[in-house]
């Protein structure tokens, strides 16, 4: 009795409900998920609990626990732009200097640490593979757009090209180079995906009989290369302002009849790929 007592001065407080006659107290925790807890007094001034207490919260905190990790897991958007700021930088100054320019400069040209650098690309094959890979995405949609937006073959042909050097295409030359690893399973699809594009690109030029046929996909993007990244290490100075210039005078020289007949064999992208 005295122990139902005690439950039933506890209750008063708590909310738990004496059961006189049983020696048992039962305690609810309304509207925190709770389940009814039963305290039995055995008779030996111990008490034994059964029931599971707080198994709702326990399990919300179970659910919740792995939402809270995604969340802690998602890029901040600060480290996202530092991110992209530093793949557009070594972007740029592997066309400018070539892949081998010192990772420090590219951290100073995005403005951000060389440990932010370092977090985000432990080593320069890491960031080569960054840039090779976003740019040979962003240039695969330009070559969509471009058939996309105009009905004439070779005016798509023509637009794409200008578009692929403001994407700065020179930074693939590693890719062709083979200074990287060019097997890897995301570069092989995007790589895929271009040459498919400007495959379709140069055919679908070719088949209007507005692009002469002694040349392939191949002469296309290495005279895109070449065109659009000047010799490493000179830094000239306004260079890109000469690029769509040569870049026109090079069309001209693809758009039929030919003026000329053309020394060796179509280079092909096998051709690239042996090279």
């Amino acid at each position: 009795m005295e122990t139902v007592a005690k439950g039933a001065a506890q209750a008063a407080v708590t909310g738990n409900t004496a059961q006189p006659g049983t020696g048992r107290v039962t305690r609810t925790d309304t509207g925190t998920g709770s389940v009814t807890r039963t305290d039995t007094d055995t008779g030996t001034g111990s008490v034994t609990r059964t029931g599971t207490g707080r198994v709702a919260e326990a399990a919300a905190g179970k659910s919740a626990a792995p939402t809270a990790s995604c969340r802690a897991a998602r890029p901040r958007a600060d480290a996202l732009r530092n991110r992209e700021r530093i793949v557009s930088a070594a972007r740029e100054l592997f066309v400018e200097f070539g892949p081998d320019v010192a990772l420090d400069d590219v951290a100073r040209r995005a403005g951000v640490g060389n440990a932010t650098l370092y977090r985000n690309f432990p080593d320069r094959a890491a960031l080569t593979h960054e840039v090779v890979l976003a740019v040979t995405s962003r240039t695969t949609l330009r070559a969509e757009e471009a058939v996309a937006a105009e009905s004439d073959p070779f005016a798509a042909l023509s637009r794409f090209v200008h578009a692929a050097a403001d994407e700065r295409i020179g930074a693939l030359c590693p890719m062709i180079s083979g200074v990287f690893d060019k097997d890897h399973p995301d570069l092989l699809a995007e790589r895929d995906r271009l040459e498919e594009a400007v495959a379709g690109l140069v055919s679908r030029a070719q088949s209007a009989g507005r692009l002469r046929t002694d040349i392939a996909v191949g002469d296309v993007l290495v005279a895109l290369s070449q065109l659009t990244r000047p010799l490493p290490g000179i830094a000239c100075q306004g260079i890109d302002r000469f690029t769509h210039r040569h870049l026109q005078l090079f069309l001209d020289g693809l758009e039929t009849p030919a003026r000329s007949e053309l020394p060796g064999s179509a280079a092909t992208l096998e051709d690239l790929r042996r090279s």
